[in-house]
């Protein structure tokens, strides 16, 4: 039986999903992280399906989200973009260290991923941890400076006034910088990483996302399994099927089994 744990980290709320019988052991982690003004609910299917192949899974919400929400509307929203990024970014480790400390995870058997806005928030965190075994990366991008520079240039087509200076921008930029990949590409370290897009997304545009794929298949020559896009030609900013199975074929193979092989080398 799957259960269901709605609990509180260091103050973030979280969903913990683990099979009954194995709640007490020490498991392979994965940690999922939801997309914009979504909550943490809306992905219990992946933590579902993982749960059932031995995972612990924990999902956390992100700040201003569901259970975090503070009356913001959605401008506002959009212009804390990055401070959500960053900052659940920041909490990824005080979650991990938790479980690790109840001794409920196996500490190298540790997977990352999350849809849309988390799956931005896996790539950078690829910059920051390498406990991070293994990612997924749902309709996320690498590109946090460039990114947060179409998003400047959007507000000021919209005459919408931004509540920072010019010295605060860049502030700003020059924090995320700190957290992008594309930008510090030798961290991925020939970690798996898989990619899912959809050809036709019109909010994370694919091309940028293939388009980073594509440069760093050189840093996989030695591990070129490591590293795979899947491309779904008819899918807009909606996960398929085959999405959410690759995503848990791909953590069984990286995290749970990669370690098993180690083992018995």
């Amino acid at each position: 039986m799957i259960i269901i744990e709605n609990k509180s980290i260091a103050d973030i709320p979280l969903l913990h999903v683990v099979e009954q019988k194995n709640n007490d052991k020490s498991l392979p982690f994965i940690l999922f992280i939801h997309g914009f003004e979504s909550v943490k609910e809306n992905n219990l299917h992946y933590a579902y399906l993982l749960a059932n192949k031995g995972f612990r899974v924990v999902m956390p919400e992100a700040i201003y989200h569901g259970e975090r929400q503070t009356g913001l509307n959605s401008l506002e929203m959009n212009i804390k973009f990055w401070e959500i990024v960053t900052k659940t970014i920041d909490e990824l480790q005080l979650i991990k260290d938790y479980y690790e400390s109840e001794n409920k995870i196996i500490p190298n058997q540790i997977g990352l991923a999350g849809t849309s806005m988390g799956g931005i928030i896996t790539l950078g965190a690829l910059t920051q941890y390498s406990w991070i075994k293994a990612a997924v990366s749902l309709m996320g991008m690498p590109y946090y400076e460039q990114f947060s520079q179409y998003q400047i240039e959007q507000f000021a087509a919209k005459g919408v006034k931004l509540p920072f200076t010019e010295q605060e921008k860049e502030a700003i930029l020059e924090h995320l910088r700190t957290y992008d990949l594309s930008m510090q590409t030798e961290k991925l370290n020939e970690r798996p990483l898989l990619f899912w897009h959809g050809m036709k997304d019109p909010i994370v545009p694919y091309k940028y996302t293939y388009q980073f794929y594509e440069s760093i298949k050189p840093l996989y020559q030695h591990s070129p399994e490591n590293l795979q896009f899947i491309t779904d030609e008819k899918a807009d900013h909606k996960v398929s099927r085959v999405g959410v199975l690759k995503l848990v074929e791909w953590f069984e193979k990286h995290v749970k089994e990669a370690e098993i092989l180690e083992i018995t080398k």
